[in-house]
Order: structure tokens, then C-alpha cells, then sequence
């Protein structure tokens, strides 16, 4: 083998490897927003899993799954994302407390869309010298009534509010769809997320199937904990590219699963500890969505009530997601939101607009936006996953409607001047 061809070779494995990383962190950048060199991705890794433990959930006796305190990142006293134990009191007359409601979207919105909420909000004179404080009451997973029933009950043991949002929309579309197909009532919580809790507990309702299912389960968690820890390791941009899309993919590949042991028919429920209510009434389609939108906008009301006795702004969001609206996707953004096999795209597509048509009724009795077109002229990837969620840039957009909204409405000029 000649030398000069060695050289050749060497050249081109050279331009190769430079190319590979630029194309590496060009798609970093249009990932995060970020430099890697300077600013490296950190996943967290699924801690239940790293200590050998099926679960870090539990069972809350009012607000069904929740986490234990502490077992994930600022996992407070009750097991949600937040560094302050609830109820959280006040520690001087101009702190401006916000309440952040709903599901997974909220949680997440919670950690990267509310610091940029708190600084639009923070520009506003009304709110001049005050410190706003967000607290998450938000969960992956809840579906009205269960922003309804953690308002009622921090109400009821003392929290106080300046201003209470809540974002929502998927969960009550999709999981009460998948609460339907499971002879559930379409009010009770999320069988994704209460089933395999009920398996751990009460195994009378586990089949085999179930049983491969769950291991299943596990495996992709640990799968997904390796590849973290590759990742956050990794300062290699075309390797990040490499290690994310397959997590990613492992990721996806986790949640299809978990929708298919939701789906999985148990043991009797006959013969489980746990009652869950069965449907109130026979639902066709048509009835099921209308009812689903229905509850959405009672619960929705009632949260409006609680708060309006206790002069409190409610301010009310119907989140947007990918399977509705005209939004136009990149290649690259389609290959990481769209799925045609995802659990949520029909309830979604059916369901929306069920929900956008009572939203008639909030708008004239509650502060309400509809955010589904919030993402359809942004050139941006603004989603993470084919579920739902949104990427930083995704929450900051959407921490910049809420705000200018409020603003808008004036929703706290009075309320900063008499909670002083």
C-alpha cells in the first residue's frame, strides 16, 4: 500500500470527521439553542431504575400517581417538581405566588418556560419590586378532575395564590379516550399511568403478558439510563447526534409500550384492591369526545369558582400539540414529533375540536386561551417527542403568550396592590 494513498485516505476520514461534527452541532444547536462545546446536554437518568426499584411512583390517596418526595429532581414534600415544600407560606408581603396546573407539559413548563414567565411578567409596573415565586402543581399524567382535586385540597390546607394557570387539553382528549376503551369512566385518572402502579401492588390483576410487558418496560428504562450517562459524558458533537436520536428512540419505543400494557386486558378487576369507577353511562363516539370536553370545561369552571371566592386570577390554557393545527414540520422536526402510531394522535385529532367548541363557553366565564396555533409560524422545532412536548424554545413561546395575555387583561394589577 503506497504512502500517498495512506495520505489519501487520511484526508478524507479527516474531512469526514469534520463534517460529521459540524453536521453534529449544527443539529445540537437546532436542538437546544446552545453551543455543546460550551454548554453540554444533561439528561437526567431514571433514578428508580439506577437503584434497582420498579417504581418511583406512588399512590396518593387524593390525587392518584404521584412521586415520592425526594426520588426525583426537586421533588418536593408531596412529589412534585418543585425546590418548595407545599403549602408553601410566604416569606415577606411582596413575594407574587403563581400556581402552575396540569399534566406532563405543565410539569415541563414548570422548569424551562416559567423562569422566562416570571421575567415578562416581572416587567410589568404592577409587579414592579415584587418576587414572583412559581410553585408546580403540575404531573405527568393528570387529566381534569385532578387539577380540580389538587386545588381543592391545597385550598383547603392553607396555600395561597396571587395568580393560578393551568395548561391543558391532551391528557383530557387522549388519556380519558384510553380510560373508555379500558371500561373506565373517562373522569378517572390516566390508566398509563395507574396501571403499572396497580401491577406492583396488586398482582392479581398481572396476566403473563402483562408480566413481559412491564419487563419490557424496564429494560427500555435501563436502556435509556445508559445512553444518559454516555451522553452527559459525550463532548463529541457527531457522537451526541449519534446517542440522542437513539435514545430518542428507545425513548419512543418505551412509551408505545406503556400504552400497550395500558391496553392489555388484566385479571378481572373484580379481584383488584383498587376500585376504579367504571363509564357512568354507554358512549359512542360522538358522546365520548363531547363528554370529554364536557368534564374539561366543568372541571375548568369549578377551578375558576374556588378561586374567584378568594379574588385570585385563574387564567386558563388549551395547550398546542402536533397532531392538530396547520403547523408545517421540517424533515428533521417530523422525524422526532410525528407518529402516526401514536396513542395520541386520533384522540387528538377527534377530540380538539370537540373541546376548541366549548371552549365558547369558558371564554364567557373564565380567563381562557386557545394556544393550539401558538407553533404554526414559528420556522423553528419547537417539539422534543411524538407525544406532546415542547423543547426550551417551544416553552419559551409559550411562557411569551401567557404573559402577554395576562398583561393584556391586566389579570394581577389589582391583585399585586391588595396582596401587599
Amino acid at each position: 500500500m503506497s504512502l500517498r494513498f495512506l495520505k489519501l485516505v487520511l484526508v478524507n476520514v479527516l474531512v469526514f470527521v469534520v463534517f460529521a461534527e459540524a453536521v453534529g452541532l449544527y443539529a445540537y444547536y437546532m436542538d437546544t439553542g446552545h453551543f455543546l462545546y460550551s454548554t453540554p446536554r444533561h439528561f437526567d437518568a431514571i433514578k428508580e431504575t439506577a437503584a434497582h426499584r420498579l417504581t418511583a411512583d406512588s399512590l396518593h390517596p387524593y390525587f392518584g400517581p404521584l412521586h415520592k418526595p425526594g426520588f426525583r429532581p426537586q421533588s418536593n414534600n408531596f412529589g412534585f417538581a418543585s425546590p418548595y415544600a407545599f403549602p408553601y407560606e410566604k416569606r415577606s408581603a411582596d413575594e407574587f405566588v403563581i400556581g402552575i396546573f396540569g399534566g406532563s407539559v405543565g410539569e415541563q413548563f414548570c422548569q424551562l418556560g416559567a423562569p422566562r414567565l416570571i421575567e415578562d411578567l416581572g416587567a410589568d409596573r404592577a409587579l414592579s419590586g415584587r418576587r414572583l415565586v412559581p410553585l408546580c402543581f403540575s404531573h405527568e399524567g393528570y387529566k381534569q378532575p385532578q387539577q380540580l382535586l389538587v386545588l381543592a385540597y391545597f385550598l383547603s390546607i392553607g396555600q395561597r395564590f396571587d395568580l393560578v394557570l393551568n395548561i391543558d387539553g391532551l391528557n383530557e382528549a387522549a388519556l380519558a379516550a384510553l380510560n373508555n376503551q379500558s371500561g373506565r369512566d373517562i373522569s378517572m385518572p390516566s390508566p398509563l399511568h395507574m396501571d403499572p402502579l396497580v401491577a406492583v401492588i396488586d398482582q392479581s390483576t398481572l396476566t403473563p403478558e402483562r408480566i413481559e410487558s412491564l419487563a419490557k418496560i424496564n429494560h427500555d428504562k435501563e436502556s435509556m439510563n445508559r445512553l444518559a450517562a454516555r451522553i452527559n459524558a459525550n463532548r463529541i458533537a457527531m457522537v451526541d447526534f449519534v446517542l440522542t436520536r437513539i435514545y430518542s428512540r428507545t425513548k419512543n419505543d418505551y412509551q408505545i409500550e406503556r400504552g400497550r400494557f395500558a391496553n392489555l386486558p388484566a385479571n378481572s378487576a373484580d379481584t383488584s384492591i383498587l376500585e376504579v369507577t367504571r363509564p357512568v353511562k354507554s358512549r359512542d363516539e360522538a358522546t365520548l369526545y363531547e363528554d370529554i370536553a364536557a368534564n374539561w370545561a366543568n372541571a375548568s369552571e369549578e377551578m375558576n369558582a374556588m378561586l374567584a371566592a378568594r379574588s385570585v386570577p385563574y387564567f386558563h390554557v388549551l395547550q398546542p400539540n402536533q397532531y392538530f393545527g396547520s403547523r408545517r414540520f421540517s424533515e428533521a422536526e417530523a422525524r422526532i414529533a410525528i407518529n402516526t402510531a401514536s396513542l395520541f394522535k386520533a384522540p387528538v385529532e377527534k377530540g380538539y375540536p370537540v373541546l376548541l367548541h366549548q371552549s365558547a363557553r369558558l371564554r364567557q366565564s373564565e380567563h381562557f386561551v386557545d394556544a393550539t396555533a401558538l407553533f404554526d409560524r414559528e420556522p423553528a422545532p419547537v417539539y422534543k417527542d411524538d407525544c406532546c412536548h415542547y423543547n426550551e424554545l417551544g416553552n419559551r413561546l409559550l411562557a411569551d403568550a401567557i404573559a402577554s395575555r395576562v398583561r393584556e387583561l391586566g389579570l394581577f394589577g389589582q391583585r399585586a396592590q391588595s396582596s401587599q
